[in-house]
């Protein structure tokens, strides 16, 4: 369902927004998974990936493999992964562009923004998990409350 009436609905019009989005926006949606560890230390889902990150493949013909971000190639919408070549024709070797979302990271390159932007994502998960819980406090006030507007 349609939430913001100023966003389109469009297939067109999303695939278009997509794949025209400029480099900063494709660093946001160039996001892949946190590692179940990392997940529970941070509290946070995903990040977007950049070099000298540390991922483990999840999908596809390199299941499994595991190595350094060496580059983030924003314009192909993929990562090259160290380690993970193939050999040309030529005899030449190249690396072989993954999709993040393919990946889990296992190991963050931390640095001040980083760490900025994990807490501030870790801080508004935290109000969405107390939206909406009731405490036996807040239940056992709110019954006191109703037993004293039936006397009035």
């Amino acid at each position: 369902m349609k939430y913001n009436p100023r966003v389109s609905s469009s297939r067109r019009k999303c695939r278009k927004a997509h794949f025209t989005a400029p480099s900063g926006l494709r660093r946001v949606l160039m996001s892949a998974p946190l590692s179940s560890d990392l997940r529970n230390k941070y509290n946070v889902r995903s990040i977007p990936v950049r070099k000298d990150d540390e991922v483990q493949v999840v999908r596809g013909t390199y299941k499994g493999r595991e190595g350094k971000i060496v580059q983030v190639y924003r314009r192909k919408w993929v990562i090259h992964v160290e380690r993970i070549t193939r050999e040309k024709v030529n005899g030449t070797t190249v690396n072989v562009g993954i999709k993040p979302s393919k990946v889990v990271v296992t190991k963050l390159k931390l640095d001040k923004d980083r760490k900025s932007l994990l807490e501030r994502k870790a801080k508004g998960r935290a109000a969405d998990k107390a939206k909406g819980k009731f405490t036996a406090e807040d239940v056992a006030a709110a019954a006191g409350a109703a037993s004293l507007q039936e006397v009035d």
